[in-house]
């Protein structure tokens, strides 16, 4: 019935597309088809995606020369030059796919704002599929990346559990998230940028690590993070995911398209609810958040004359999230009976891209955030909202073997909170206001057929800190059959810093927040080089090797002093310099008996450098290992091991007398699923989570028991008292966090996809 119905479809359009041409075929590997397929004409919005059966139609196709591309992660992207000439023209294409769960050849757009093939892309750039991330399901993107080499979730708080993406060990406010290209996360958005989209309308993550502020400005600096959402044309027309845990976690996913006349549109609703307090910790508080969220995504792409681009998208998210003693309701909210850490949130985005009616290929990109938080910590009242526009006009032009792409931004930053980071001398209120227009020129250069060139500059001007120059050079080398690639990187990045918005420690615990300087922008300039290596053995398994090396020199650091004096947070530019270097080592290997492997290793050293002392970043680990592990065991049986390792970090102590550990142990957290496939679309997924239910010492939270410092002493300096009552000179702090407190639990969910 399903295929009967997909070939009226065909005859349908082919009707109405008489005079243009049209191609079908079927995509396949190793003789089987393969379903969700991107199919489409290079430079035109003219696309479709393969049905169960792998077969794939595209009509209406105007006469011309074009280049046909299949592209899928997990699979090298195929290509082939066609024409079509009139009078009518129907051809047939069929396709086979080379496998490969990191391939080389995928479109990817981050690393120089173009669609450009992976393998010939100058900037490295990781591409990660859906496939990737359901072997191990999770509620959000954001702890979906706790399996991709070099980036980890970090939890920043004990109590609420919010937290931001380390790359290669800096800390969130130095990585940008974008979504389809456009940022779309605010310093004071946090985890909530990763958090509520979608999982089925994500075509793929793409991730360059290292400076990008040459292409994308403030916060471009550790490296950036662009989730690509699906195509209206190519995407399923409805698509569910819905999981739960043993622990009482609701997840649901529903993705839905269809077409009105010119338009495509797609719809994506997220739901979570969590609403069971668990402390098996028994230290009276919860260990994970009690959240209710809901997330709404619309994205239409508009059909134009001479398929000009015309996209937006709009998303909403709406939680309500809470963390603190277990005997903690809603009524306590804001006193010193009962400690919570209670998050209101409401959060729009619009972004989108216009391409002109004129000649010259220049788009128009655009993006607006707006996001209200209304929380509180203990007795900690903070309100504060930032808006921010962002508006991009960009041109690409080819000259010869020069690969030309100029634009112009602009950036508008409105914050206003209850704090005195938003009071004048005079306590009246002053909301931050900052412009930051910029310019920026990129040439990429085709030397020859294995050597290419990429150089770059950006001019911002903030109007707080005045003029900002970004350059960077990348260069590639390739092997004359493509199976070596090696890249050099040389960038500079910059960062503006807002501590109430970036760092939560400033406004949980005891801590006073002591601010000794006006604080500069934060530059760095970082090297590494990438060498990837293809191999095909005897047996028909392809393995493809990835190693780094990268070394970012930092001056301007912020570095939050937690250790100089116990009772206060200290914020200054470092009088030095930090670095973050390290080597990261990954290997992909299939096989033909289906068996797929991804291994990944990272080791770095993230230190601070003043006085001629180096000391290592607080929460940061010199060493991370992760695997993510496929096999198919028949009869529509998959199973799936993932998993991480971490290193010792050291973490923030109260003072010489804190008993706790000044170094987290070795820990790792498994996973294991089996999932069964049947036909027409339907999956059924299951398994455990923290299969060695590894969870942080019951002591994290300093003083759980007297959360509101009631019993501490302190002196005439506001030092804290060894007293019997404190022996160790504590107060409440719930900074010391390195791992989830989540332990084992097991899962079950089922996916439903009618293409």
């Amino acid at each position: 019935m399903k295929k009967w119905a997909f070939w009226m479809v065909f005859v349908m359009q082919a009707e109405l597309a008489w005079g243009q041409g049209q191609i079908k075929g079927i995509v396949s590997s190793n003789g089987t088809p393969i379903e969700f397929v991107h199919v489409h004409l290079l430079g035109t919005n003219l696309g479709t995606s393969t049905n169960a059966k792998g077969e794939y139609i595209i009509t209406q196709i105007p006469a011309g020369n074009y280049t046909l591309s299949a592209s899928m992660v997990g699979f090298a992207t195929y290509t082939t030059p066609i024409r079509i000439a009139e009078p009518f023209k129907q051809m047939e294409i069929n396709i086979s796919l080379l496998e490969s769960e990191l391939a080389l050849d995928e479109v990817v757009i981050s690393g120089t704002m173009k669609e450009v093939s992976r393998l010939e892309s100058p900037v490295p750039v990781e591409v990660y599929s859906p496939l990737f991330f359901r072997a191990n399901p999770t509620p959000s993107i954001f702890e979906s990346l706790q399996n991709v080499n070099g980036v980890r979730a970090q939890i920043n708080c004990n109590v609420c559990n919010t937290g931001d993406i380390h790359i290669n060990g800096l800390e969130g406010p130095y990585t940008m998230v974008l979504i389809d290209g456009m940022p779309i996360v605010s310093g004071l958005s946090t985890v909530y940028g990763l958090t509520g989209i979608p999982q089925s309308l994500i075509q793929r993550v793409e991730i360059v690590k290292g400076p990008a502020s040459t292409l994308y400005g403030s916060e471009a600096v550790g490296g950036l993070i662009n989730i690509i959402t699906k195509n209206p044309l190519s995407a399923p027309v409805v698509s569910v995911d819905a999981m739960s845990t043993s622990w009482g976690e609701y997840n649901a996913d529903i993705g839905v398209k269809w077409k009105v006349k010119k338009a495509h549109a797609l719809v994506g609703v997220n739901y979570f609810n969590y609403q069971n307090p668990i402390d098996n910790n028994h230290d009276g508080f919860t260990d994970l958040t009690l959240q209710h969220r809901i997330s709404l995504f619309n994205k239409w792409n508009l059909d134009r004359k001479d398929h000009r681009v015309f996209n937006m998208a709009i998303r909403y998210i709406g939680e309500d999230r809470w963390g603190g003693q277990v005997n903690w309701t809603p009524h306590y909210r804001g006193g010193n009976e009962r400690y919570g850490e209670s998050i209101y949130t409401n959060r729009w985005e619009l972004l989108g891209q216009y391409q002109l009616p004129v000649a010259w290929p220049i788009q128009f990109q655009y993006s607006a955030t707006h996001h209200h938080q209304n929380s509180y910590y203990g007795t900690t009242y903070y309100d504060a909202s930032q808006f921010i526009a962002f508006g991009q006009l960009s041109i690409t032009k080819r000259m010869n073997s020069h690969d030309l792409l100029i634009g112009t931004a602009l950036r508008y930053n409105y914050y206003d909170d209850n704090t005195p980071a938003t009071a004048s001398l005079d306590a009246t209120n002053r909301p931050s206001i900052q412009y930051l227009p910029g310019v920026f020129i990129q040439d990429e250069i085709t030397l020859n057929r294995q050597n290419k060139l990429l150089a770059g500059i950006r001019y911002d001007h903030n109007t707080i800190h005045g003029a900002i120059l970004s350059p960077r050079l990348n260069y590639k080398w390739s092997s004359v059959d493509k199976r070596n690639n090696v890249r050099l990187s040389v960038g500079n990045g910059y960062r503006v810093a807002n501590v109430f918005t970036e760092d939560h420690a400033a406004l949980t615990g005891a801590r006073e927040v002591i601010f000794q300087e006006d604080l500069k922008p934060e530059t760095s300039w970082n090297v590494n080089v990438n060498w990837v290596k293809k191999v095909y053995t005897q047996r028909n398994a392809f393995i493809t090797f990835d190693a780094t090396t990268f070394y970012t020199h930092f001056l301007n650091r912020i570095i939050p002093d937690y250790e100089s004096d116990p009772n206060k947070i200290i914020y200054a530019n470092l009088n030095g310099f930090a670095v973050s270097k390290g080597v990261s080592l990954s290997m992909d290997v299939s096989w033909p008996s289906g068996l797929k492997a991804i291994l990944g290793s990272t080791w770095m050293d993230v230190s601070i450098h003043r006085n001629g002392i180096s000391t290592q970043q607080l929460l940061t680990e010199r060493f991370s290992g992760v695997w993510n592990i496929g096999y198919p065991i028949g009869r529509g049986f998959t199973v799936d091991y993932t998993g991480n390792l971490y290193g010792p970090m050291r973490l923030p102590l109260l003072g010489p007398l804190d008993p706790r550990s000044e170094y987290s142990p070795w820990w790792s957290i498994q996973n294991i699923q089996l999932t069964k496939t049947f036909a027409k679309g339907w999956e059924i997924y299951g398994g455990v989570k923290n299969l060695l239910n590894y969870t942080p010492p019951a002591n994290s939270i300093a003083r759980a028991f007297d959360p509101f410092d009631k019993q501490v002493q302190f002196d005439a300096n506001g030092q804290v008292l060894a007293t019997p009552a404190n022996p160790h000179a504590l107060t409440f702090d719930p900074t010391y966090v390195f791992a989830p407190n989540q332990g084992i639990r097991g899962f079950v969910g089922v996916r439903f996809t009618w293409h």
